[in-house]
């Protein structure tokens, strides 16, 4: 079939040419933004999951919604390659200020120019400079120096303003529980306020699985003040829509074997859904998809994995490291007992623990109770077996 006409997306955070299973999500944040139209603000909502299943997808989703309502949308990638915390501070203030620049137009009431003023002086305090936005700073407003403290300044004075339009205030962040605690807390703290006081400010926000439990260690109420939706494999229904779907709508269809065996391999993950069908087109030369076809296509969007998805996650991987992988790999995507694998290893498990703090920290594993593992990439097992043989 004709390559350019290709309607497969593979990649982090495109959107799928048909976004299935995913409308409870959608719907979920489109409520939210028609409640706030009607003053009545609501909770934030936290998406987690294992990668690839996309979370990124629908962050972008929202904020498309919210920017389409006319909210102020400032979006933040907890993990940032260098810099550290600071970094993604002065990423926050940055995107801030470009969101703030958009808001400063023809018509602005008094009240949204003040309130510009105070993220002009949040990331004054915050080093930021370079970005005009038309007004001056708020002194006296959110540049005390204390992360927690000027971030609910600017969020009141910001929510202040935007609620006169009913509109309002969204963080979308990708990453979540790669953020420093002391931002962490201080984002968690300003959505706690902000529901206590009907503020319009709303955290859209997705990680890993453990992501519920790091905001909850990092504030006891963080269980209280979000939407939580966890977000998985496909149904069967919703998988099959997202590999037949786009293929009709260039009139071409999938034989019922060939349309099973992909959707056995990308076992109802969206990304190896896109990866197979995107292989499938290029594979086959009619616009039926036989089993044959299909066959082939299994290999090549396997070996694409193999060369892209799982080697970014296995390479930064020490020595050490990929040991211990290894002696996960044999337990499949399930999860390993941290026990078991010190005996497997023949060591004790305290040797092993800073091992597993490293992996945990890289977001290569998670851990989704206490004395246990998992990949936080599905079949992560299978590429290390495939590795191993």
């Amino acid at each position: 079939m004709e390559s350019a006409l290709n309607p497969y997306s593979p990649g982090s955070g495109r959107r799928p040419f048909e976004l299935a299973g995913r409308e409870g999500e959608i719907d979920a944040f489109d409520l939210l933004l028609a409640k706030t139209r009607q003053r009545r603000p609501d909770r934030g909502i936290v998406l987690h999951g294992l990668r690839g299943v996309g979370k990124t997808v629908l962050l972008n989703e929202f904020r498309r919604q919210a920017e389409h309502a006319e909210f102020m949308v400032v979006s933040l990638e907890g993990r940032d390659a260098e810099g550290g915390p600071e970094a993604v501070r002065a990423k926050l203030a940055r995107n801030l200020l470009q969101a703030g620049r958009k808001l400063n137009r023809r018509g602005a009431g008094a009240k949204l120019i003040a309130a510009l003023g105070s993220i002009a002086s949040f990331s004054a305090k915050l080093g930021v400079s370079g970005i005009d936005i038309g007004v001056n700073l708020n002194h006296g407003r959110a540049d005390s120096g204390s992360i927690e403290v000027d971030l609910e300044e600017l969020i009141e004075d910001l929510c202040g303003a935007l609620a006169e339009n009913r509109t309002g205030l969204v963080f979308i962040i990708d990453e979540m529980q790669d953020l420093d605690d002391g931002l962490i807390t201080a984002l968690l703290s300003a959505q706690h306020l902000a529901n206590q006081r009907e503020w319009p400010f709303y955290i859209a926000g997705a990680g890993l699985p453990n992501l519920p439990s790091v905001l909850s260690e990092a504030r006891s109420y963080a269980e209280r003040i979000f939407n939580y939706r966890s977000i998985g494999a496909l149904t069967r229904e919703a998988a099959e829509s997202a590999l037949v779907v786009p293929a009709s709508r260039y009139g071409a269809s999938f034989a019922p074997e060939a349309k099973e065996l992909l959707l056995t391999a990308s076992g109802g993950y969206p990304y190896f859904l896109q990866e197979y069908g995107y292989a499938a087109w290029e594979t086959a030369p009619e616009k039926l998809v036989t089993l044959g076809d299909a066959e082939v296509a299994v290999e090549i969007g396997r070996a694409q994995l193999d060369q892209g998805f799982f080697p970014s996650r296995w390479k930064r991987a020490s020595t050490a490291e990929k040991s211990f992988l290894r002696l996960m790999a044999d337990d499949g995507d399930a999860g390993s007992s941290t026990a078991e694998l010190a005996l497997r290893a023949q060591k004790k498990q305290s040797s092993m623990t800073m091992t597993r703090a490293s992996l945990i920290d890289k977001g290569i594993i998670y851990s989704p109770a206490l004395g246990t593992v998992a990949f936080t990439v599905p079949g992560m097992a299978d590429y290390v077996k495939r590795l191993r043989d």
